[in-house]
């Protein structure tokens, strides 16, 4: 019986379903409790479809949100590409809604940008809206329920290889930089360190001079968590941060700091050393080598332990690549294996050569011999 009555909870419908039990009391009278329980029944049987609120956002409030996300959880090189690129978005969408914008728009956009800077840009500001489109669909928002850029292909590129500065020329722009900035050259070609990482490194929670290792913090984590990983310290990088430390300046926590006028404050201000994209430029043009970057050195010091048949994996934890594929990308190096598997070409064609000529020597000895033979 699936509908009875149970002393001071009046009547109660008590029923299984599809393997599950479902049961409610408190009915005053029997025809309610089976009232209810038929229309327990007719849910379960025939649930009725869950209708999706349509939403909708100014894109500019939608930008506006994604940059918030982006500055708490990203690095600030990663909210300050987000910043520029969206100025640049607003100026053709600011006054619409995000419903409102649709895929031939972003489209011609695209291969505009493509024609003013290049493909690669252009792709990259393609996956930025991508991004920002998706993030703003996530069931835990729901600000809006469309994304324009589906179905958008992105531009082909020509994709080269990176380049590695060779060993001279690292030197030569390390040797042709002041001390200070020859330390901080150093410090990134021994650690492979990204610039962010050694520009906020402190002597109080990331220098062990006494276990030998500093502490390089990242977002590029999933989930944008600042991430610490330990970097064993060379002798030539223990020098420089022993050196250092024992001339720092006690009232500042960098490890390398520059006091530098503030165009916002308008005033001098003194802090940690923050993108200094000019510094490489001149050295390079100083040393009289060929122009490479900061990130350069990642690439540089990831190529020789490759080199020294160091294992990737070791390489990887080293970079703080979540990927094996990402470190793969930072060797640039032909190892002794690619060697020698080239090698067994030169093998093959010298012995087959060798082969041939052999059986040429005997066809005419033969045809020599045969010769004299003649009458």
């Amino acid at each position: 019986m699936s509908v009875y009555s149970v002393k001071g909870k009046g009547w109660r419908y008590d029923f299984t379903l599809k393997g599950i039990r479902h049961t409610e009391s408190w009915f005053k009278t029997k025809t309610e409790a089976k009232r209810a329980e038929a229309k327990r029944r007719e849910e379960i049987l025939e649930p009725k479809p869950i209708e999706e609120t349509v939403t909708d956002m100014d894109f500019l409030d939608l930008l506006n949100n994604r940059l918030d996300y982006i500055k708490a959880y990203n690095s600030m090189k990663h909210y300050s590409d987000h910043v520029y690129y969206g100025k640049r978005w607003l100026r053709q969408w600011r006054k619409l809604k995000c419903g409102e914008i649709k895929g031939e728009m972003i489209e011609a956009y695209i291969l505009k940008r493509s024609r003013e800077t290049s493909n690669y840009t252009a792709n990259k500001e393609l996956r930025y809206l991508r991004a920002l489109f998706n993030w703003g669909m996530k069931p835990e928002r729901r600000f809006i329920s469309n994304n324009p850029t589906s179905g958008l292909k992105f531009l082909p590129v020509e994709k080269r290889l990176k380049y590695v500065p060779p060993k001279e020329d690292v030197l030569r722009v390390i040797m042709a930089a002041d001390p200070d900035i020859q330390d901080y050259l150093w410090t990134i070609a021994l650690t492979m360190g990204r610039v962010s990482e050694i520009n906020n490194l402190t002597w109080e929670n990331d220098v062990n001079l006494n276990e030998r290792y500093l502490v390089l913090y990242t977002r590029k984590k999933r989930g944008g968590h600042l991430t610490p990983r330990k970097v064993i310290m060379s002798d030539k990088l223990f020098k420089i941060m022993l050196r250092r430390y024992e001339k720092r300046d006690k009232r500042k926590p960098w490890v390398f700091w520059h006091r530098y006028w503030s165009r916002k404050k308008g005033e001098w201000v003194e802090g940690s050393y923050a993108d200094r994209k000019r510094i490489m430029e001149k050295l390079c043009k100083k040393a009289g080598v060929k122009y490479f970057r900061f990130h350069a050195l990642r690439h540089f010091g990831a190529s020789l332990l490759d080199q020294m048949n160091v294992p990737i994996g070791t390489i990887q934890r080293i970079l703080g690549h979540e990927n094996r594929t990402t470190t793969e990308i930072y060797l640039h190096s032909l190892g002794d294996s690619e060697r020698k598997a080239m090698e067994i070409f030169d093998t093959i064609f010298q012995e087959k050569v060798s082969h041939n000529s052999h059986t040429e020597g005997n066809r005419k000895g033969k045809g020599l011999a045969k010769n004299q033979l003649s009458p």
